[in-house]
Order: C-alpha cells, then structure tokens, then sequence
C-alpha cells in the first residue's frame, strides 16, 4: 500500500499511527479537513481483522464528518479515531489514558468523542488526559448520552421531508418503518408515537422491541421491514442497506433516518431518484449528536442544544433545494453543498493550526 498516495486520493490532511506496547494502544487518528475549524469526530474501538481495514475505516468516517459539519453549519472539521481491539476484553485504564495523551499532542487539532464500542467511563479515561474531549459526563459540564438529540434531529429531518415530498409535516398523518431501535432508533419511535404517527419496527433486541409495543408499535421480522407499505423508511442501525437488493422492494416515498452511510453506492442514490423515492442524505439528518456536543465549546445548555437541532429542517430543506436547481440527486446536493461551504470559508483564512481548548464550567483530572 502507498500510505500517501492514499491519503492524497482521500484528502486528509494529517493521519496519525499511535502505539504504546505496554498499554495495548494500537490506534489511528484521521484528520481530514481543518478548514471551518478543529476537526472533531468520535472514537470507535473494533476487533478489526487487518490494520488496512482500520485505516479504511477511519479514512472514510472522517471524511464523512467533515461533511457533516459544514452542512450543520458548525465551525467545525472532520476527524475520527479508531482503536484495534476487542471492546468486551481489550480495554483498560493504560489503554485510553495512553490515546489520550496522543490525542492531547495535537494541540487542539483533533477533538475526540464517544463512538462505538466506547463507553462514558471509557471517556472518563481520556478525559484525564486531554481537554479535547467532548461527550463527557454531566458531572463534568458535559452534555452526556446525545441518543436523545439525534433523534431528535432525525425528526426535524423527517419534517423538512414531509414538506418537501407532501407539501406538509403533520408526521402523524403518515406512516413510518424504523429500521433498529436502539438508543436513537427507540428515542425516534417515541417522538413519532407522540405525534400519533403508525410506526412499524425492527430489532435483534427483543426487550427493544417490547418497549415498542408497548408504545404502539407494530414488530415485523428483520427482513420484512423492506417489504412494508409505510410512507416513510427510517434506517436508523445498519449502513450500506440501501442497496441493488433492498430498493425494487421498496413502497416508501421517503428515505430518512438517523443511521450512517445509507446508501450502499452511489448509483443506489440515484436509482431512489429515478424511482421517485424522496432521500434525505444521512448525514444532514443525523447532524444532532454532533451539534449538541459542539455546544460545550461555549459552556453546555440544553435548550440550546434543543434549538439548534431545528436548523436541520432548514439545512435538508436547502439540500432540496440545491437538488432542483442543479437538476442532480439529493446525495449530490448534500456534497456540493458542503463542498461549497468548505470552499468560500477556505478563502477567508488558513487551516485550523491547533490550540489548547478550555470548555466552560469543566474540570478533569482524578475523577
């Protein structure tokens, strides 16, 4: 493998290989593009089965931050870190205190974040290393689990679609099949369920899908949530189930949902064009977890975070709108639109050079 033609291919700017023999610490940090500001993106921690595949995998997550915040319209960058391991067997307090201090070397560059297979005491580790953590604790002036917040901003997302697809937003006039009910997912089910919305659900988890029951919901098998006959499809586990196979099974009019990377091609944005089934790219939608951490830069409020979830209605809204007047597909319009942002913003000043972030209200140390 050619490591830098890699990365030019890719665009990043600065990837960084961390290791600490003692720790266990073998770890990746991606920065992707610092333009609009430090670039920040969550840590994941993954049995990967070959180094490749998790320099693959943090390549391609940061540059899908990048774009997701210059859609939110944050003053942000994109980044993402990964650690190989086994989540259920690997960790330790050396471990994360060990990425920590790599983390906390880059001078603000780099802002790391709870992704998958980490937890808040894993957090808490990382945190007593470096201020460039967000996420973290309550306790600790943090804003705490964002599950919440991205759904709803999922909602907003749903709305804008709604709008756009039906010419109004009333969401309990339609009918919706949640693809995974998990933190998000469920918290999305409940929202949907108090507008009075008709919900079909999936999940492994069967106390998931109890509590959807619970709520309302009707459960159908796994991979009968494609077949359903609901207006709008809300993937919200998996990526990369938008496919060749999924589509021609398709009744829905509208693809939105809080899940990453949707759309298994390109081409399968496409085809949902020519079908006429309306797509909300992921990104802009699921922006909500991003942007209610981004808000303890400024010292963290929940109302805050709250409002600033509602301008996701407006930014999917724009991404409909760039679609008709370019004549392209809604994946395209949510690129080019970030593409722009990161172009106009790039000619006003230099790369984001790193500095020490002290967040309002925070203090870490031996918690």
């Amino acid at each position: 493998m050619n490591l830098f033609e890699t990365i030019h291919t890719s665009e990043h700017e600065q990837v960084v290989f961390c290791h600490n023999k003692e720790a266990g610490l073998k770890g990746i940090i991606a920065i992707h593009n610092t333009t609009l500001g430090p670039a920040l993106g969550g840590l994941r921690m993954w049995p990967y089965a070959t180094e490749q595949e998790a320099l693959d995998d943090v390549l391609r997550l940061s540059r899908g931050m990048t774009f997701k915040a210059a859609v939110a319209g944050l003053n942000l960058g994109g980044g993402k870190s990964v650690l190989i391991g086994d989540p259920r067997k690997d960790k330790s307090e050396a471990l994360f205190r060990s990425f920590g201090r790599f983390i906390d070397s880059l001078n603000g560059r780099y802002i790391t974040a709870e992704d998958v297979g980490i937890d808040v005491n894993d957090m808490e580790y990382v945190f007593q290393e470096t201020d460039n953590c967000v996420g973290v604790h309550q306790v600790h002036g943090g804003s705490g689990d964002p599950s919440p917040f991205t759904a709803y901003g999922t909602l907003q997302g749903i709305r804008a679609s709604l709008q756009q697809k039906f010419g109004n937003e009333d969401v309990g006039d339609y009918s919706f099949a949640v693809q995974g009910v998990g933190h998000v997912g469920f918290e999305l089910v409940k929202l949907l369920r108090n507008e009075g919305a008709k919900v079909f659900v999936c999940d492994i988890s069967d106390d998931s899908l109890k509590a959807c029951e619970d709520l309302g919901c009707e459960v159908v098998p796994v991979d009968e949530i494609y077949d359903v006959d609901a207006d709008v499809f809300s993937p919200s586990a998996l990526g990369a189930i938008v496919s060749e196979q999924t589509i021609p099974r398709f009744k829905f009019k509208i693809v939105c949902g809080s899940a990453n990377n949707q759309l298994a091609t390109d081409e399968c944005g496409d085809e949902l064009e020519r079908r006429g089934i309306l797509y909300a790219p992921d990104y802009a939608v699921n922006a909500g977890g991003l942007m209610n951490v981004s808000i303890e830069f400024e010292g963290y409020n929940r109302e805050r975070a709250k409002r600033m979830m509602r301008t996701i209605y407006y930014n999917v809204s724009k991404i409909f709108q760039i679609a008709d007047r370019d004549g392209i597909s809604t994946w395209k319009a949510a690129d080019r639109m970030a593409e722009e942002r990161i172009s106009t913003i790039g000619k006003l000043k230099l790369p984001f050079m790193g500095r020490s972030h002290r967040f309002p209200g925070r203090e870490r140390g031996n918690h």
